[in-house]
């Protein structure tokens, strides 16, 4: 590799600029790229084919769970959102509305321009969230006790208009999951709730091997609508934190405003208890956070597209048949339990393979030339350590599979270790206010649950409360700020 490539692929380093180093990850890696509407992105394949991975495995713990998928319009009459006025309150600055339904070419103006008698008799909303146009079928669907529950998860696009955007992590348009179910009583809604919270803390630290804290949001940072809002919450290597997940029990508020009701089993009147949930592309942002270094991109093996690259080394094309025939044995050794990638490229050399391979954060890496078919070996490399090593062939499943299973392993201890380091039980006001703007953190601290004392940390810091943590035990302390008591922790936080 020459100096130009090695300048075009190099990578900003973390300490020195993590926005950049975040930005310069999905490019080098191939993941996205921002597209000419401005605030919206493009997933390219290589990046596409890690949502596809969470998808599927989403997918099968729902379907497990009893939901099934449907899809609902995109486009909401405008009216759906006034139903519930919190709701329409809390997404009111996002919306997207389409106006006219038809565009002419005007040869005055000499282009395309919108038909002036085409205008909609009531504007369309595209969806920022899909409840309101989701519950108005519930609200035919919805008759008897018998029709309950209903468990429907829809993987959709949602739009919302952002005016600071960062790939994967905040864009105007981007992909997700949202689960919406409906039941009898509160107490089936809240156990539904929960159930989801722990489905996206199990696929969080499983899968993405990013360990997360499961917590409720505060009253007023509650879903606009929900009765209660709880979150998983993740610490990045910038020590911020990623709201990777949500999981809403609505109560009745919706089935109110859009006549959800039901005739229960005593033949009474009742309106449905409701919940909602969603998880979305984000969620890659925060695995390249979570893992990766300034060598590119680490995917944990559970969720990576391709889990082994074999880099072939030859000179000539004897060889190269050599080393094929050698290959075969290894995929077949090896088994289908693995998606392998064989890069023959010849127009690139094996150094600069390495080097892209690397950067796309494939678990092992393989390298077999000649002098390895001789000695009846391979040399097997980790992306995450970087350990290299020579494994026989009579080995290597063995060893593959221990390796995999090792990094998986480690890199979610790796997380915990640093999240853990980076996380302080603190009760004076001063100290707190001193990490938030120096290293930051998770700031675990007494809160009396007023916004005015939030929002005062928040002013001096921009940090904000994540999470009340679900785990944590009642204990007497006074608010960090105004001294009045508080019988819990909360975790403060600057967030993305």
């Amino acid at each position: 590799m020459n100096e130009k490539d090695t300048k075009q692929q190099s990578i900003t380093p973390r300490s020195e600029d993590f926005s950049q180093w975040y930005i310069d990850i999905i490019k080098k890696a191939d993941l996205a790229e921002h597209s000419t509407v401005k605030g919206c992105m493009v997933i390219k394949p290589y990046g596409y084919a890690i949502w596809e991975n969470m998808q599927k495995i989403l997918d099968q713990k729902f379907k497990e769970t009893g939901h099934k998928n449907a899809y609902f319009p995109l486009l909401i009459p405008k009216s759906f959102l006034s139903k519930e006025a919190s709701h329409v309150k809390g997404f009111a600055k996002e919306c997207a509305v389409v106006t006219h339904y038809r565009l002419i070419d005007d040869p005055k103006k000499k282009g395309v321009i919108v038909d002036p008698e085409a205008k909609l008799e009531e504007e369309l909303i595209i969806r920022p969230t899909s409840e309101t146009i989701i519950y108005d079928a519930y609200s035919r669907w919805v008759q008897s006790w018998r029709d309950l529950p209903i468990m429907i998860n829809q993987w959709a696009n949602i739009v919302r208009w952002e005016m600071r955007t960062r790939l994967f992590l905040r864009t105007t348009e981007f992909l997700w999951q949202e689960g919406h179910t409906v039941h009898e009583t509160k107490d089936d809604a809240e156990a539904e709730t929960k159930k989801i919270l722990d489905i996206y803390r199990d696929f969080s630290e499983n899968y993405l091997a990013m360990p997360v804290i499961v917590g409720k949001k505060p009253e007023h940072d509650k879903f606009p609508g929900a009765l209660h809002t709880y979150c998983i919450e993740a610490m990045m290597q910038d020590r911020k934190s990623l709201q990777a997940g949500t999981s809403h029990n609505l109560g009745q508020n919706f089935a109110k405003a859009f006549n959800i009701e039901f005739t229960d089993r005593e033949g009474n009147k009742q309106f449905a208890w409701q919940t909602s949930w969603g998880v979305s592309t984000r969620l890659i942002g925060g695995l390249i956070m979570t893992h990766s270094d300034d060598k590119g991109l680490i995917l944990p093996p559970n969720i990576a597209p391709i889990k082994i690259v074999i880099i072939p080394i030859y000179k000539n094309e004897e060889e190269r048949k050599s080393i094929e025939k050698n290959i075969d044995i290894i995929k077949k050794d090896v088994g289908s339990n693995y998606e392998i990638e064989i890069d023959f490229r010849d127009n690139i050399s094996p150094g600069f393979k390495f080097n892209e391979w690397e950067k796309k954060g494939v678990p092992l890496r393989i390298e077999i030339g000649p002098k390895d078919i001789e000695k009846d070996q391979v040399v097997l490399v980790r992306r995450d350590s970087g350990e290299k090593k020579f494994v026989l062939m009579s080995n290597l499943k063995e060893v593959i599979e221990k390796d995999l299973k090792s990094i998986q392993e480690d890199l979610l201890l790796k997380a915990k270790n640093f999240r853990n380091n980076n996380s302080f039980n603190i009760d004076n006001y001063e100290e707190a206010i001193k990490i938030l703007n120096g290293e930051g953190g998770y700031i675990y601290a007494h809160w009396c649950g007023n916004k005015e004392c939030e929002d005062k940390i928040k002013e001096e810091t921009k940090a904000t409360i994540r999470c009340i943590p679900l785990d944590q035990k009642e204990e007497e302390g006074i608010c960090i700020v105004c001294g009045k008591k508080s019988k819990k922790r909360v975790i403060f936080s600057k967030s993305y």
